[in-house]
């Protein structure tokens, strides 16, 4: 029994060898090419597949497997709206992903940014650097002074409020199918309108699912506080980029984070110190003082990489023997 892994990156190797060593009767191979059309071969004498990219896995790419005889196809992430599920489900793929490897790396990020825009640090930051070392004028906010609106409250964004809760901030949330323990606290606001006109910040926790595509929009941001802080650790087409860039542009939003962008395929995971930006919304995004620009790592941690190893290599492993693993994808 064989498991091929693709896009392996060197800080996956040392979980990707733990697992092997801990599960000897399987042949494990890898590399650090993505999956596509043109390196499907070479999976050839692989039962399973284990993968993570954000390119997507196209008719092509699985029909490329099919005819090497895999059909098992692991994500190493929680995303899926980059599987073609026509195609998949034509074929007869089992699919699975990893739905929660480290709910507390996200929502630490997120706070984290969070409490950096308040605090102003990168304008603080790029002084200290040319040793300009006056307060004035980047003074900041107190976390425990803000109505923070938390919207899903799902694994991550239940670690986000606790977080909150240590610092003394005002919580309030909504969600579509709120958590009984929440509900119990009080936390929830009846709809988005009311949060977006309470929230002196909001942080974003919610899937990219179509009935969320820019959530935040010329329309929702009109109905929130002026000067808003938002922050966004979630999927990148929650926001309107344009209408972020012209709130921010009005003062509208005072400060803003994003670990994901909607046109992050292909710019993300890149090298571009010595290449032209090819977004010039991210480049403008990137030079203001008042945004915080993170490559979609608010998961990179050690932690979070061990879980998305195991998991997928598991599911894995159970597909190739014909078991159905606890992550399966139901589509």
């Amino acid at each position: 029994m064989k498991v091929f892994a693709y896009g392996v990156r060197d800080d996956e190797v040392p979980a990707l060898k733990s697992w092997q060593e801990e599960n000897p009767t399987v042949e494990v191979d890898y590399t650090n090419e993505v999956l596509t059309a043109d390196t499907v071969a070479l999976a050839k004498g692989a039962t399973s597949v284990v993968t993570l990219q954000l390119d997507p896995y196209r008719a092509d790419v699985l029909e490329g497997l099919a005819d090497l005889g895999i059909k098992n196809l692991s994500l190493r992430n929680v995303g899926t709206e980059t599987i073609d599920f026509v195609a998949a489900k034509h074929l007869g793929f089992n699919l699975s992903n990893v739905p929660i490897y480290s709910p507390n790396a996200i929502a630490e990020h997120a706070m984290i940014q969070l409490s950096r825009l308040l605090r102003r640090t990168k304008p603080m930051d790029a002084k200290v650097a040319k040793h300009d070392l006056r307060w004035a004028p980047t003074i900041g906010r107190e976390m425990r002074m803000q109505t923070v609106g938390v919207i899903g409250t799902g694994n991550i964004g239940r670690k986000a409020i606790n977080i909150l809760k240590g610092f003394g901030s005002k919580v309030i949330a909504y969600d579509k199918f709120p958590n009984k323990e929440l509900q119990e606290e009080g936390l929830y606001v009846d709809t988005l309108d009311e949060l977006f006109a309470q929230a002196d910040a909001i942080s974003l926790h919610v899937p990219g699912v179509p009935e969320n595509v820019h959530l935040v929009d010329e329309e929702s941001l009109a109905k929130m506080k002026d000067g808003v802080v938002i922050v966004n650790t979630s999927r990148g087409n929650l926001i309107d980029t344009d209408a972020a860039i012209a709130a921010l542009d009005s003062g509208k939003i005072s400060a803003l984070a994003l670990d994901v962008y909607e046109g992050e395929v292909g710019i993300f995971e890149h090298d571009w110190s010595y290449e032209k930006l090819p977004d010039a919304k991210l480049a403008y995004l990137i030079a203001r003082d008042n945004v915080l620009i993170t490559p979609h790592v608010a998961f990179y941690t050690t932690k979070a990489i061990h879980a998305m190893i195991y998991q997928s290599m598991n599911a894995a492993l159970a597909f190739a023997n014909d078991e159905k693993p606890d992550n399966a994808l139901e589509y």
